[in-house]
């Protein structure tokens, strides 16, 4: 014991160990808790949605807008999470991803895109829907 803490007093060590032991514990939830996007990334990444689908209706690929998209996503990677978009773990660039291959395989207006991206991220960030967004 006298390894963990060798410049505290005895007395004070055998109180240690189970505060190390219950640390990780409290820890957990917000180690294992996804990040809530805020509503203006929901606005910000439904207008990228939108744009995709203007893209696609002027004539771009799924598969050059889907390697476009993977290009970019690793891109941004490469920044901390901090200093990212949208794109600040795995869950959002699967999130991200999954709207941009519906563009394709779903084809609807750019708008309707937009807002339906919009109500599923806000949804996920546990807000409130709005359809006049």
């Amino acid at each position: 014991m006298s390894q963990l803490a060798p410049d505290l007093p005895a007395r004070a060590r055998p109180r240690l160990l189970p505060a190390m032991l219950l640390l990780p514990v409290l820890l957990l939830p917000a180690l294992g808790a996804a990040r809530t996007p805020s509503p203006a990334e929901c606005r910000e990444a439904g207008d990228f949605i939108g744009n995709a689908a203007l893209a696609r209706d002027r004539g771009i690929s799924e598969a050059q807008f889907l390697r476009k998209i993977r290009e970019d996503v690793e891109l941004i990677k490469a920044f901390p999470p901090q200093l990212r978009w949208f794109v600040q773990d795995e869950e959002d660039a699967q999130f991200l991803m999954e709207a941009a291959l519906d563009v394709f395989q779903k084809p609807r207006s750019p708008d309707e895109h937009r807002q339906v991206f919009i109500v599923s991220c806000l949804s996920k960030a546990g807000g409130k829907p709005r359809l006049d967004l």
